[in-house]
């Protein structure tokens, strides 16, 4: 990755981090509150990637308070421009390989965002790790028939010393 800085995120990234997400469908656009509360709040369990001062990918998540061990990414963007190049594991293996604690990593994918699918289940492989689905949330009741099922990847037990030093 040419010229790319992985960093955590601060505050002032938040408006970059909204504009982002509106450029990446299908993404989920949070209001700018949300992304400035990820850009704060939750600095120490999401990155963010700059090539030349400009933000081009990001990864937010949260520990579970009830899992602590468990990492879970809220988002995964990389903008049009910087996509092809395996950023966004980049940014995932970067962030999992930052905290030693971390055994887990969840998320929810729509069945459509293969692109998403498939970045996890390369993120699986890496950490050789198992990975299970489960719907979560479901079209009806959960969105009321006007979004897609969530369907929850749960990856791990892995120790996070397996991510390679190249990556």
């Amino acid at each position: 990755m040419n010229n790319i800085s992985l960093r955590r995120p601060v505050t002032e990234d938040g408006v970059d981090m909204y504009h982002m997400v509106r450029r990446c469908p299908p993404l989920d656009v949070n209001s700018r509150y949300c992304n400035l509360l990820q850009a704060s709040h939750f600095s120490d369990s999401s990155i963010v990637a700059e090539r030349a001062g400009e933000l081009v990918g990001f990864v937010t998540g949260y520990r579970r308070p009830d899992q602590p061990e468990v990492l879970f990414v809220w988002q995964v963007a990389v903008s049009p421009d910087a996509r092809g190049g395996g950023l966004g594991n980049l940014m995932l293996e970067a962030l999992v390989h930052s905290d030693d604690d971390i055994r887990y990593v969840e998320t929810t994918v729509t069945p459509s965002n293969v692109p998403s699918r498939k970045m996890f289940k390369r993120l699986a492989a890496e950490l050789e790790a198992p990975i299970a689905e489960e719907v979560v949330f479901a079209s009806e009741p959960h969105f009321e028939s006007q979004h897609e099922d969530e369907v929850l990847f749960r990856i791990g037990p892995f120790d996070p010393g397996q991510i390679s030093a190249e990556h």
